[in-house]
């Protein structure tokens, strides 16, 4: 499936709800026809901004050798290192520092760049120029789990931003163990990770640009009977990728991203059998006293393959909808599209 680096660009920004953030870093995606180098822009502009408002800073524990004494003393590390008899001791106090996770990270993605395969000879400059401007941040080897260890507030949130950015970067690089360069792997070829973020692309896509229904995901559970009540906890929990829900109308979208919109069966092609079973369960078990959970509306929602597809089912007083949106069109069609689901049916 070929879709265009511009709409992946509205993609990941629609995913992470940070539109604000895109017009603010202003990056012409129509200038790079590799994901790798747009990221490296967005990096880019997004430092620059920083630098100008001024980076993270926050009070730190530092534990070091010291002529005389400030703050704590540790005394038992200080006799241990026989300190004493040079006239120093081991101290612990709080500095004011950028050298902060938030600035670790941006530094070590900026580095990791650097060092990947195929990115834009102007492009690494340019990370050089800015790299000098954070000489007080220690490198730290990025982890997994560093992101999850950052905490954001008022004064830092741009970096949230930033963040997504640098981890996205960090999910998709290898490290070669013959140049030890990292390479780049374009996500845009895993159907799993396109999947996750086609999802939160139209789950976020529908809680902004629209305000007739409150977008949200729904647990949903099996409408089972047992004669041992504990027999339920062996029942798997069914969560919508999004539901549409306002004082009259229920709509529950479950956004599938394959190489493939409908498989082929002797010939014929046919909607995957997997899909219609979830999509199904969902309409079934939702039910209950509310009668908009008696009308409620499914749709499979898939991006656009070879052709479009318009199909509308009906089972009971449910319509079941299959739909597509062509990722490869103009911005303007997608979002024409997408609205045109929801409002030809509910408004």
């Amino acid at each position: 499936m070929s879709i265009p680096i511009e709409n992946i660009y509205y993609l990941l920004c629609y995913a992470w709800n940070k539109l604000d953030e895109k017009e603010r870093v202003a990056v012409s995606a129509e200038d790079y026809t590799k994901l790798l180098d747009l990221l490296a822009k967005v990096l880019i502009n997004s430092t620059r901004i920083l630098l100008k408002r001024g980076i993270d800073r926050n009070y730190i524990d530092i534990t070091t050798e010291f002529a005389g004494v400030k703050g704590k003393l540790e005394l038992s590390q200080t006799i241990k290192t026989q300190l004493l008899l040079k006239q120093k001791t081991v101290c612990s106090f709080d500095e004011f520092s950028s050298n902060v996770l938030t600035n670790q990270i941006l530094v070590a993605t900026l580095n990791r760049l650097i060092r990947t395969e195929g990115l834009d000879t102007n492009l690494k400059s340019e990370i050089k120029n800015l790299l000098w401007r954070f000489d007080e941040i220690q490198p730290i080897e990025l982890k997994g789990t560093d992101f999850g260890k950052v905490r954001l507030h008022r004064n830092n949130k741009f970096y949230n931003f930033i963040l997504n950015v640098c981890h996205l970067i960090y999910e998709n690089s290898l490290l070669s163990e013959k140049t030890g360069d990292w390479h780049f792997n374009d996500f845009l070829r895993d159907e799993r990770k396109m999947n996750q973020l086609f999802e939160a692309f139209l789950r976020n896509f529908y809680a902004i640009e629209q305000k007739n229904f409150k977008v949200r995901r729904e647990n949903i559970y099996w409408q089972f009977s047992s004669d041992d009540k504990g027999n339920s906890r062996f029942l798997p929990l069914m969560q919508t990728d999004i539901t549409l829900e306002n004082e009259t109308a229920k709509i529950i979208i479950d956004a599938k991203f394959y190489k493939e919109t409908l498989k082929s069966n002797y010939g014929a092609e046919k909607i995957t059998s997997a899909n219609l079973y979830q999509l199904f369960s969902y309409l079934l078990n939702q039910r209950n006293s509310d009668p908009k959970t008696q009308t409620a509306t499914g749709i499979l929602i898939y991006p656009t393959i070879e052709q479009d597809y318009d199909l509308q089912f009906r089972y009971q007083n449910h319509n079941v909808l299959i739909k597509t949106v062509n990722l490869n069109s103009d911005w303007r069609s997608i979002e024409y599209r997408l609205k045109e689901i929801i409002n030809l049916h509910f408004c």
